[in-house]
């Protein structure tokens, strides 16, 4: 499975493979205190790193060892 990630260096979408990837989660308390948790995907591609958010649901999918 290829995950779809924007090159912002190149200005183009590139493609991955899911083999290629590493699960990332970002989580902050917010300023009012509630506890907030952003889900990401990160990757390397010809010197160039990458992320892209995403849903829980196919964060939890995916098969990829934790950054």
């Amino acid at each position: 499975m290829d995950i779809e990630f924007y090159d912002v260096k190149n200005r183009k979408k590139v493609k991955v493979s899911s083999s290629q990837v590493q699960k990332v989660k970002y989580e902050r308390t917010t300023k009012s205190g509630s506890h907030q948790v952003r889900y990401a995907v990160k990757a390397m591609l010809d010197g160039v790193k990458l992320t892209k958010f995403v849903s829980k649901d196919m964060w939890d999918s995916l098969d990829a060892p934790m950054a």
